[in-house]
This record gives C-alpha cells, structure tokens and sequence, in this order.
C-alpha cells in the first residue's frame, strides 16, 4: 500500500501537468479557429493592420523596432522556448526520460518523425532551392495540440500513452532546437555574439554560485535575448540557453520552496498554454481561404507538408520504434500495444504551433510566395492527423476499457 501511495504522489506532478497541456491545447484549438473566422471575414483588414503595427523600444540612441507579428514570434515565443529548455532539463536530469531504457523508445521514434516527413517534404520540393528551406516544417509536433486531442478521449487513455506522446514531443523539441540554430541562422554579427557569449558566462558564474533567486537570471536573460536578436542566430534560442543555468538542484534551501526549475514551470506553464501559445496562434494561423482553393493543395509545398505530417510522421515513429524494439534497444511500456503506439503515432502529425514558427523562419526571406501556402499544408495536414489519430485511438481503447490510468 505504501508503495502505491508513493508511486501516486511520484505521478501527481505528471498528471498535473498532462492535464494542463491538454487544457491548452483547447484552448489552441479555439484561437485557431478564431484567427481562421477573422481572417476570412470583414474584419481582415484590420486583423493585419494589427499585426503590422510597429512598437518599439528605444533606450537612448539604441532600440528595437518591429512589426507587432514580429514581436510575437521572437519575443513571445522566447519564453514559450524558455518553458521548453525548463522541461527538456527536468525531464532528462530527474523526470521520465532520466533513464536510458525509459527515454529510448520516445526518442527513436521522435527521430524517425522527423526524417521521414522531412524526407517526403524533399521529394515534392527536390527542384526548387527556395521551397526546400521549408523541408523541416512537416517534422515538428505541437503538443499542446496533440493532448488536447487525446483529452477528447477521457479517462480511457493511459498515463503511460500520454507519457509517451509526451516523451516523443520533448525529443522533437530538442530536434527542432538543433534544426533552428544549424538551418535557419542568418548572417552572423561577430559583434553580438560576443555580448552573448559575456551574458553566457555571467549566467554561469550565478549557477556555479548555487544562486537561486530566478530574478538574477532573468536580468541577464534579457541582454542576452536582445544580443542574441541582433546576432542573426533566431532570438529564441536565448529562451533556451536561459533555460539551461537555472538550478534543479539544490542545497540549503528550504524543502517547501523547492527546486527554482520546478518553481519556474509551476509559474509559466498556464501563462504560456493560456497566453503565449493561443496569441501566437491567433497571429499566425489566419489564412485568408479566399485566396486559395482545394488546387492549391497539390501545390508541391502544402503537398510535402500535408503528407510529411500525416503519412511521414507516422511512418516514422513505427518504422523507428519498431525497428528499436525488434533490436532490443527499447521496449514497450507495460499496458501499451501497437496500436496505441499507432495512434499517437498520427497524433504527433499535429505540427500546428511549431510548424508555423518553423515556416515562418523558412520563407520570411526570399519566400513570400509560399506563406500562404505553407500554412494551407498545415492546418490540412494537422486537422487529417488530429482527426486520424482521435478515431484510432477511440477504436482501441473502446476494445480495452480497463486500460484508463
């Protein structure tokens, strides 16, 4: 019983924080739809004037000037990266991926969905240099969005399902990192690297230190952000790097106040689920239909990426899991068949959020033939993933309902 109990108190933290991201993922939904009804309606015009109102902030001779979308998708989404460097280091240092044996199958399946889909991208897109800076679109996973989906299932769904969509949701994340400061870097200042680099170090410096007020971070987080703006590397990634020194252990400090990691996503993680993410839907997501038709759905660009999201995706999470557990390198959690893998597999088709931030840093120069497009390709390739996935999924665990956590 004490075990039990234990194991309980160990998983509350978890199921907390599942249902909080499948809360925001309604909420994404519904900023989605909202953003679409604007920008279809008479309100359009002034749907973009808002987004191209410049604000600046200007301390002296020196400022920064730019358009409201802009400011959405390099500021707001700096701490929405934040958040995500927060949880990528708990979940590694002491959370469900702590393991070798736990974190192997989420992240061989995340890796075979993201080359899959990137590889069917490139081959709709092979002949067209400018298209193709588009190829790691259809490799991302949104999910807020993908729980929110599988909410809509109710207590049938297993913790440990969830855990896994979870755990191949933080390697994607970790792959859409990587593929963000490799890919999608404009030319360098040597100038601002250097201010990066001395802010780095000043955050070090306070790590090593064992300080843990998160107000000293954050005072150098901001000149890094800034620094890192005006770098060419994408201003995001100070987010992450930020993430990266903010202590998860402790010693000294009083048990109640916790860890200020822990405390940190205790604190964000409703502002940038209710906050964050639906703004930046609401500033991205709005297509105007008008403009488009079912043709341009063959249009190489939304065709690589609808079928990179919902046919890549999939083919890569099960080829890659599959192949790791056939080799002994992983193994299914207890509880979970095939077909639960199956069907989140579709899920993790649900690009959405971090999909449009990738295509917004892939064609924002030399590319502004495809905006539309692009986003065509993922609302298509989103909604057919989510809705597959959704009726999978219901198929299942309608055949096992013993199987709610």
């Amino acid at each position: 019983m004490q075990t039990t109990n234990a194991l309980g108190r160990a998983l509350r933290p978890l199921k907390q924080f599942l249902r909080l991201e499948a809360a925001g993922g309604l909420v994404l939904m519904g900023a989605s739809v909202l953003a679409l009804i604007v920008a279809n309606s008479p309100l359009a015009t002034y749907y973009s004037a808002l987004l191209d109102v410049r604000l600046e902030i200007r301390l002296g001779s020196a400022g920064l000037s730019k358009p409201l979308l802009l400011w959405i998708n390099d500021g707001l989404m700096a701490v929405f990266f934040f958040l995500v460097g927060l949880e990528l280091k708990g979940e590694v240092l002491e959370g469900h991926l702590a393991t070798l044996r736990r974190a192997s199958l989420p992240a061989f399946a995340a890796v075979g969905g993201m080359l899959a889909p990137a590889a069917l991208y490139a081959f709709f897109n092979s002949g067209n240099p400018v298209a193709m800076k588009g190829w790691a679109i259809p490799a991302a996973t949104d999910i807020a969005f993908a729980l929110g989906v599988l909410s809509l299932l109710g207590k049938r769904v297993p913790v440990v399902l969830k855990v896994f969509l979870l755990g191949v949701a933080v390697f994607d994340d970790l792959g859409a990192i990587v593929v963000i400061a490799l890919f999608y870097t404009s030319q360098l200042s040597g100038e601002a690297l250097a201010v990066s680099v001395v802010m780095i170090g000043g955050l070090a410096v306070l790590n090593r230190a064992g300080v843990t007020r998160p107000a000293g971070y954050i005072l150098l987080g901001i000149p890094l952000w800034i620094a890192v703006l005006q770098s060419g590397v994408h201003a995001t990634l100070a987010g992450v790097i930020l993430a990266l020194f903010i202590p998860l252990r402790t010693t000294g400090q009083p048990k109640a106040h916790g860890p200020p990691l822990r405390r940190l996503v205790h604190v964000l993680h409703p502002w940038v689920a209710f906050g964050v993410l639906p703004v930046f839907a609401m500033a991205n997501a709005g297509v105007p239909l008008g403009q488009l038709s079912l043709a341009d759905l063959t249009h190489p660009v939304p065709m690589g990426i609808m079928t990179g999201l919902l046919l890549g995706k999939q083919l890569g999470i099960m080829l890659l899991a599959g192949l790791a557990v056939r080799l002994g390198l992983a193994s299914l959690p207890e509880g979970i068949r095939w077909a639960h893998i199956y069907g989140a597999a579709l899920l993790c088709g649900v690009g959405f959020t971090m999909s449009l931030f990738i295509a917004s840093l892939a064609f924002e120069q030399g590319g502004a033939g495809y905006s539309g497009l692009d986003r065509l390709g993922i609302l298509a390739g989103s909604l057919l993933a989510g809705v597959a996935g959704f009726l999978v999924l219901r198929a299942v665990l309608r055949k096992r309902p013993g199987a709610s956590p």
